[in-house]
């Protein structure tokens, strides 16, 4: 089909659906089955069928079948962890100590945690949610706040710190665009990555000085006020643990799977790789690590007699089935995608540079081009495939230094990433906070356009300078 702008009519809905509704499922859903009617040509039921063939592609793929299981094994470690008692013993040793004992240092544990564990985004959003949830709430932040914290912490940290999955398929990405020394010039863009690094210091900012914007004062003075969640909302996951676990409880319930987890991934990155772990593959090495993690957890529990492995089978069960609503979610949110690609979406939006544009207003337009693809879209990954091929040429046809047009095309893809409520990041920081997504993706808005503007601000002065 032609590249125009019915092309991002599917995701538009799912967004604007998604915001009005509160109805994720039927919002993402309602974007697959419209992308798949135009694709038909407007035959309704033509496309409602081919929506089920498209989802069902979408599961076939082995990487978003990957995606899917580690969801459902990280709501298996959840529960588990939380059903040995291992939350509840670790969460009792840092409320006794001076680390986490004022509202500020709990705000913190989340970000400390998000800076040590930057392996995998999602990895750090499910560990950070689940260690700090019962402190906020023993403070009584709220739970939005958690969900803004991981979320903001998580992806920057990840694309600034490139010893990990993000940083090994950006540098491929560079490669295929024929650039010398790509390792060293990725290296280069972390420093104009504006976006990363405003996101991570206004939320540093907000921990230090409890600095609430919009909607995030009213979820504040709400949790203050003893209510958790909105009478309305829909919690991502639910959190109650079984009040009678078998004694003895120990922190290393927790502390021992989850250090399985953080060890495990560089090492399935170097055997996947072959010897080199930034060829590695980042779902594999991530399933490999959560399904590590669940068995010492399981090994643990058996050892201190808590529970027999039927006990156990049925504790990983309830927590994998508690991640559904989440695995849906994710489901219909990379079906969106797989049509959108049909559409010639991402084409359609990289498209609009093709205007002849001042050398100095390339830079912030990457940036925000960048933006309106991964809000669309939901994707960070994809919008950096989808931009690396734009940005690296532009500036090499401009004769202009190649490191800050891929750092806009980066900061892009993740500021477009955190404010769209169709985003997997987004979803999975609403999951492990265990708080209404929609509510999540409201009180997190402000905060992320803030961090934009600042970006945009930079990019544009970078781009006068440099042009």
């Amino acid at each position: 089909m032609d590249h125009n702008w019915i092309s991002i009519v599917p995701s538009i809905l799912a967004i604007v659906v998604a915001i009005y509704s509160r109805q994720v499922i039927l919002a993402l859903l309602g974007g697959v089955i419209l992308g798949h009617i135009l694709l038909n040509d407007g035959n309704i039921l033509a496309g409602i069928g081919a929506s089920l063939d498209g989802i069902l592609t979408t599961l076939q793929s082995p990487g978003n079948l990957k995606v899917i299981l580690f969801t459902f094994l990280i709501g298996m470690l959840i529960t588990t962890i939380e059903q040995t008692g291992g939350i509840a013993a670790f969460v009792k040793k840092l409320t006794t100590s001076r680390f986490t004992n004022t509202p500020r240092k709990a705000r913190a544990l989340p970000f400390i945690t998000g800076i040590l564990i930057f392996i995998e985004s999602n990895i750090t959003v499910l560990v950070s949610g689940a260690i700090a949830r019962p402190i906020f709430d023993k403070f009584k932040i709220s739970r939005e706040k958690l969900a803004y914290i991981v979320d903001s912490t998580c992806a920057p940290i990840c694309v600034l710190i490139p010893l990990n999955a993000w940083g090994a398929y950006n540098v491929g990405l560079v490669q295929n665009q024929g650039v010398e020394n790509a390792v060293g010039v990725f290296a280069q863009s972390i420093l104009f990555n504006f976006y990363a690094i405003a996101a991570i210091l206004v939320t540093l900012f907000t921990i230090i000085f409890n600095w609430n914007i919009g909607p995030m004062k009213a979820a504040e003075q709400r949790t203050q006020n003893g209510q958790v969640h909105w009478p309305d909302s829909t919690p991502m996951m639910a959190t109650e643990s079984d009040p009678n676990h078998i004694k003895p409880s120990y922190a290393r319930n927790m502390i021992l799977p989850i250090l399985a987890m953080f060890l495990t991934m560089p090492v399935a990155l170097y055997l996947t790789g072959d010897g080199n772990i930034t060829a590695g593959s980042g779902s594999t090495s991530a399933l490999w690590a959560v399904i590590i993690a669940v068995l010492v957890s399981w090994v643990l529990s058996l050892m201190q007699k808590q529970f027999n492995t039927e006990k156990l089978t049925q504790i990983g069960l309830k927590g994998a089935g508690s991640i559904m609503p989440m695995a849906v979610i994710l489901l219909f949110s990379l079906a969106l995608g797989d049509v959108s690609k049909l559409l010639h979406a991402g084409d359609y939006m990289a498209s609009l540079l093709q205007t002849h544009f001042h050398p100095a207003a390339l830079l912030p337009l990457m940036f925000v081009l960048g933006g309106l693809i991964a809000f669309s879209t939901g994707t960070s990954w994809g919008t950096f495939a989808l931009m690396m091929p734009i940005a690296i040429p532009t500036a090499m046809a401009a004769e202009l230094p190649v490191a800050p047009f891929i750092a806009a095309a980066i900061s892009g893809g993740i500021f477009g990433d955190h404010a769209s409520p169709i985003s997997d990041t987004t979803i999975v920081s609403s999951m492990a906070s265990a708080t209404d997504h929609i509510d999540h993706v409201r009180t997190q808005l402000p905060y992320a356009m803030l961090s934009g503007v600042i970006a945009l601000t930079l990019f544009s002065i970078t781009g006068v300078l440099i042009a």
